[in-house]
C-alpha cells in the first residue's frame, strides 16, 4: 500500500514540476517518485554516501547498545 506524504514545494519549482510533467504526459506525483527513485539509485552507487551511511548506523548502534544496558 503506498505511503502518502506532503511535499511543501517552493512556488517556482511546483511550477516547473507542473511544466515537466506535462510535457512529459504525467502527474506531478510520478514525477516526484521518478526523480525520488532515481536519486536514491545514485546515493547507492556513491562511495562517499555508502560509506558515510555505514558510520552512521554504526555509531547508531552503539549508541543503543549502550542505552540497552
Amino acid at each position: 500500500m503506498p505511503k502518502q506524504t506532503s511535499v511543501r514545494l517552493p512556488d517556482g519549482l511546483a511550477d516547473e514540476a507542473e511544466a515537466v510533467a506535462r510535457v512529459k504526459n504525467t502527474s506531478v506525483n510520478q514525477l516526484i517518485v521518478d526523480s525520488l527513485t532515481a536519486e536514491i539509485e545514485r546515493v547507492r552507487t556513491d562511495n562517499t554516501f555508502t560509506e558515510r551511511a555505514k558510520a552512521l548506523i554504526e555509531r547508531d548502534k552503539e549508541l543503543l547498545e549502550r542505552l540497552a544496558k
